[in-house]
């Protein structure tokens, strides 16, 4: 699966710089740019937003670094979790498609005025060893690891 046509063209979907710094400090585990994306909104509701089904599409990144989990939208974080936060738990990743994984949450654990189911989708080659990862990582801080 090659890399999106923005991303080969402007860069778009490149890691932001100005979390480059926060990556590099923290130890890269696993990084993908260039990926197409979506997010999807369902019954989504929050104060001046409401949305029955919403899905916007991107090129973007994710990078699992030793002490994050860090997911972009063109250059917006749209996940951006320490392993060790307890929310990590409120994340469900999932394979699609062997190319496609899904991260979803309820947006009220997230932020206490909204309400609503958000799912965010990569397609990349590199699916199932994020998704791996990211279970293995979330599963350490059930028993106490961070």
């Amino acid at each position: 699966m090659s890399k999106s046509v923005f991303y080969r063209l402007f860069g778009a979907g490149a890691v932001p710089k100005d979390a480059l710094e926060q990556v590099r400090r923290e130890g890269v585990v696993l990084q993908e740019e260039g990926v197409c994306g979506s997010m999807t909104m369902r019954n989504f509701r929050a104060p001046g937003r409401a949305h029955g089904v919403k899905k916007q599409w991107f090129t973007g990144s994710i990078v699992l670094t030793e002490q994050h989990l860090l997911a972009f939208g063109w250059k917006l974080p749209v996940i951006g979790l320490a392993w060790n936060d307890p929310r990590i738990h409120a994340l469900v990743g999932v394979l699609e498609k062997p190319n496609e994984l899904r991260f979803s949450y309820d947006a009220s654990e997230f932020n206490s005025d909204w309400s609503g189911q958000i799912e965010i989708r990569y397609r990349t080659p590199k699916a199932r060893s994020i998704l791996e990862h990211f279970q293995r990582r979330r599963g350490a801080t059930d028993k106490g690891g961070a």
